[in-house]
């Protein structure tokens, strides 16, 4: 009987080990095809895809579309233009609207930095506003701040001011 005990326990303790294996491999397995299922962040397509709302964004003041400019805005966002309060979401388009009744009549954004991960892109560049034939109203700089919202990439923070010299005091 005592044999039959050993052989028993010596059974049922492979047994063990071999399903703690299992367990164990079957557990990398699915981390395995949990990290394929999650496609790698890849800057350089999340550079193409926020040049690509940049033109749309150019786009929307050469066609005077002040809601085509705010659509590339998240929920969320904030515009904090020089010498004012920022600004949420719901005021985006009227900001833009602002500028377009002002005789905008195209914006040129100028990228010089694009960073970031998967959860948040800073975007560095330079801007010059047109009125029409030409006539540079303004030039300076910016920071957009891009998150990605319903599966596009979103300007969440928007700030930018002028490099031109300010007006002399009268």
């Amino acid at each position: 009987m005592t044999k039959s005990f050993n052989t028993l326990i010596v059974a049922a303790t492979a047994m063990s080990i071999v399903a703690c294996n299992n367990a164990s491999s079957d557990g990398k397995t699915a981390d395995a095809s949990e990290k394929k299922e999650t496609p790698a962040f890849d800057l350089a397509t999340a550079k193409t895809a926020i040049e690509a709302e940049n033109a749309k964004f150019m786009d929307a003041f050469k066609k005077g579309d002040s809601a085509g400019a705010a659509s590339n805005y998240a929920e969320d966002a904030l515009v904090m233009p020089s010498n004012a309060e920022p600004i949420a979401k719901s005021n985006i388009a009227p900001l833009w609207g602002s500028f377009i009744r002002m005789g905008v009549k195209d914006v040129k954004l100028m990228v010089d930095d694009i960073a970031g991960n998967a959860e948040i892109i800073s975007e560095t560049g330079r801007y010059e506003i047109y009125a029409a034939e030409n006539k540079m109203l303004d030039k300076g700089k910016y920071v957009v701040v891009w998150k990605p919202e319903n599966g596009a990439w979103k300007i969440y923070r928007d700030i930018f001011n002028t490099s031109m010299p300010a007006a002399p005091a009268k």
